[in-house]
Parts: C-alpha cells; structure tokens; sequence
C-alpha cells in the first residue's frame, strides 16, 4: 500500500506515515493531533468534518489521505490568522450560534468558504450553501445571522 510522507496543512508541511487509503479524517485527529475537526457520521452527510482542500470545502472523513496529499489542506485551528480568530469564529461565538458545539467546526469552515466565495450572501443563499451541515442541536437561525453578522463585519461594518 502507498505511503504519504507529508502534507501541507493550515500553510505548513507536516511529516506524516500514513497509508494512502486511510481518511483525512484519521491522520488529522490521530496522526497530527488536529481534533478541531470532527467525526459525525462518517458518512459524508453531516459535515461535522469540513475542511478546505485547495480553499474548497471538503468532508475529511471521506477524503482519502492519499487524495488530500498534494492539496493544501486548512482546518478550523488554520482560520485563525495571527492570534486572531477569523470573522466567522467571532460571530459564532457573539451569536451564540451553538449548543454542543459538535457541529460548529465544519459549521465555520463551510460558511468562511461560502463568505469567500460570495462575501454578500442572501438567506437563501446561505441556507442552500449550508444544506450539506447538520446541528443536532437546532441553531440554524443563529448559525444563519452568525455568517450574515461576519459577511458584515468583513466589508468593513460591525457585526
């Protein structure tokens, strides 16, 4: 079975040994000690395990590691810029935008993918975007004004 040796994750390349069918998933948790991102289903369905390959949203859990290896890979800890939580992170904790908070990373990564590629989304916009994300807990309202409040904040207003 083919190996991967490194992978560039949150802007560093890291050395892994990991067997190339494993997922994502796996190495980023067990392997790098990333656990930002979580196992939901393990099915691809939830999106408890959203993260970006190459800046697009990708489920980790059904991302084989060999598939992930040559892309540049960002989790939740790689939002962050300089001590700084990035805009949605903010508005997530303002909004109070989660209950259990187990839905919450791959929550942030698809909105902040959503905010990057459209940074003035409409409701229906971000409720399309986010369809793929599930919370047990039932805070779509607040996750919905959470990315309106960060759209907002990063066109230069206050959330």
């Amino acid at each position: 079975m083919a190996k991967v040796t490194e992978l560039h994750v949150n802007g560093k390349a890291l050395r892994v040994d990991a067997d190339s069918e494993r997922t994502l998933l796996s190495v980023l948790r067990d392997d790098l000690d990333l656990t930002g991102t979580k196992y939901g289903c393990g099915e691809g369905q939830c999106g408890a395990c959203t993260v970006w390959l190459n800046g697009f949203p990708a489920r980790s859990c059904h991302t084989s590691v060999g598939d992930a290896a040559q892309k540049k890979i960002t989790t939740i800890e790689g939002l962050e810029q300089d001590g700084r939580l990035h805009p949605l992170q903010e508005a997530f904790l303002d909004a109070g935008a989660m209950q259990c908070a187990y839905c919450t990373s791959g929550m942030i990564m698809s909105g902040a993918a959503l905010l990057r590629r459209n940074p003035n989304p409409s409701e229906e916009e971000i409720v399309h975007f986010m369809e793929g994300n599930i919370c047990r807990c039932g805070t779509y309202r607040r996750i919905i004004m959470a990315i309106q409040g960060a759209a907002k904040v990063m066109k230069g207003g206050t959330g």
